[in-house]
């Protein structure tokens, strides 16, 4: 068995059953045709055979008169009187049709004339030759009729044959293990798609290493006893502020402004 050549999808997969359901029911109507036309098969080369072992007796009848004939009359004589005969059988085609196959229903009119030469220089032989050979020539319309169903039925019974062990043993296997193969990556993918999550779900879930950290609020303290908070002090006495270099200088005093 051949996979075809698709990506694992579910389109794909949708449209391979769509297929694969085709498949079954094309092998199915195949499968019917088939036994349909070997009916139809068997039933027609039995007749051709029994209709054709029967033309080949009177054939074989038909000659022997004739050779009678030309022994008596000569075959000079035969050749003349056979000419005297100028008409012949008309025959007109029909079809009908045995599932889709176009079968020929052959249709004969007319005869040629039972005695159409002179009787003054003929012998009873030839009567007998040429009334054998008129019932030969009544059968050949059926048994060309038969014998062309039969050439017509078998090659349609091949090529259907052909196509039903293509779909049972081919086409059907193909779509069948494509499908299975989606379905396994399908399934797959989804279990790969269920363990990441998962695992992504848990890995969100799990406490951090360490005691847990936790934010204080410092509360505010009032050192001022109730009184007014004291905002700014000013060292100086009254005066502007004095900045004290410590680097080792003196100090120095500078007004703001």
């Amino acid at each position: 068995m051949t996979r075809i050549n698709v990506p694992p999808t579910r389109s794909n997969l949708l449209r391979m059953k769509q297929e694969l359901k085709f498949a079954r029911e094309g092998y199915e109507i195949l499968d019917k045709k088939r036994e349909v036309l070997t009916t139809e098969l068997i039933h027609v080369a039995h007749e051709a055979e029994m209709l054709q072992q029967q033309v080949w007796k009177l054939l074989e009848a038909a000659h022997r008169a004739l050779e009678k004939a030309e022994l008596t009359m000569g075959q000079e004589h035969v050749e003349w009187a056979a000419l005297a005969v100028n008409k012949t059988v008309e025959v007109q085609v029909k079809y009908r049709g045995v599932m889709g196959v176009p079968i020929p229903v052959i249709e004969a009119r007319g005869e040629p004339p039972a005695m159409p030469y002179s009787l003054g220089d003929t012998r009873a032989t030839l009567d007998e030759a040429s009334a054998a050979f008129r019932e030969v020539l009544s059968r050949i319309p059926e048994l060309s009729e038969l014998t062309t169903s039969v050439w017509r039925v078998a090659r349609e019974l091949r090529k259907t044959q052909r196509r039903v062990n293509a779909l049972q043993y081919i086409f059907i296997p193909d779509y069948e293990d494509t499908i299975a193969f989606i379905e396994s990556a399908l399934e797959e993918r989804e279990r790969e798609e269920t363990f990441r999550l998962k695992r992504l779900k848990t890995k969100t879930a799990r406490p951090t290493i360490g005691p847990p950290t936790r934010e204080y609020e410092q509360p505010y303290r009032d050192i001022s006893a109730g009184k007014k908070s004291l905002v700014y002090r000013d060292i100086g006495g009254g005066k502007s502020p004095i900045y004290r270099d410590i680097s080792g200088g003196g100090p120095r005093s500078g007004e703001f402004g």
